[in-house]
């Protein structure tokens, strides 16, 4: 069982080993960075979903290596907010509600337009060029069906665009809000024909900084967002509604 789970959770783990007194540091830091990294892209993409717990003993077998960079994994996202510890009881990952989709994308409204309300008054032909490029390349991870290439194209096309407005404590809060709404993405994903919607909607984000259209930028990327939580709180209150109650027998599986 382990094994499986071994292979569902990492992408690739290395043995701890036994370093030398001088070497010690700097491998506990490599390991609690590889950790983390596992962790973080299982977590964003639902290998690890909402509510399940993080038991040290479990995760450090999993990945291959001692407790101790494993619990400082765990510590580096519980500060990002992917993970609840509560003392003494242990660690979870975040559960994902209704409320909390609402919050999350609420803040990236007030944060991502106040940074493309600044990034569009500075947008260079060499930003412009690295937000295509990665526009491009989200597409193409997306129609191959290469989901974490997708994803992490998606980013940066976003943070290209936000990293113009030169504003550091803005990107800094924004991270944690980002990857949360990752994972709301990732578990709520549905073929729903959105897709060429979506690319459009980054098209006309990417085209009001290019043309310095503050307005224009600033309301394409509230659209782009506010359609992003439609979908999400949409597909969480029909999957909520195909559960029955507590009690209540499900449905008998009807014909051949």
């Amino acid at each position: 069982m382990a094994t499986a789970h071994r292979r569902t959770v990492q992408g690739g783990a290395g043995d701890d080993g036994r370093a030398g007194a001088n070497g010690a540091d700097a491998q506990h830091r490599t390991l609690a960075d590889s950790a983390t990294a596992t962790l973080h892209e299982a977590i964003l993409t639902g290998r690890l979903p909402a509510g399940t717990p993080l038991r040290l003993n479990e995760m450090a077998e999993l990945l291959g290596m001692s407790m101790s960079p494993v619990r400082e994994s765990i510590r580096r996202l519980a500060a990002i907010g992917l993970v609840d510890v509560v003392q003494h009881k242990g660690a979870w990952v975040m559960p994902l509600t209704v409320a909390d989709a609402i919050d999350t994308h609420e803040a990236r409204i007030a944060m991502e337009t106040a940074l493309v309300e600044r990034a569009a008054t500075r947008f260079t032909a060499a930003d412009a060029q690295r937000a295509e490029a990665a526009l491009d390349e989200h597409i193409a991870a997306s129609a191959r069906g290469d989901a974490t290439a997708a994803r992490r194209a998606h980013t940066e096309f976003h943070f290209t665009i936000y990293r113009a407005a030169g504003s550091r404590w803005l990107l800094r809060g924004l991270e944690p809000v980002w990857e949360n709404s990752e994972r709301y993405r990732f578990a709520t994903v549905s073929p729903d024909g959105s897709s060429e919607r979506r690319v459009r909607e980054h098209r006309a984000i990417l085209d009001a900084c290019v043309a310095g259209d503050v307005a224009a930028a600033v309301a394409a990327v509230r659209v782009h967002i506010q359609h992003a939580a439609d979908r999400v709180i949409a597909k969480m209150n029909t999957d909520a509604a195909a559960v029955p109650p507590a009690g209540e027998p499900r449905p008998a599986p009807t014909g051949g």
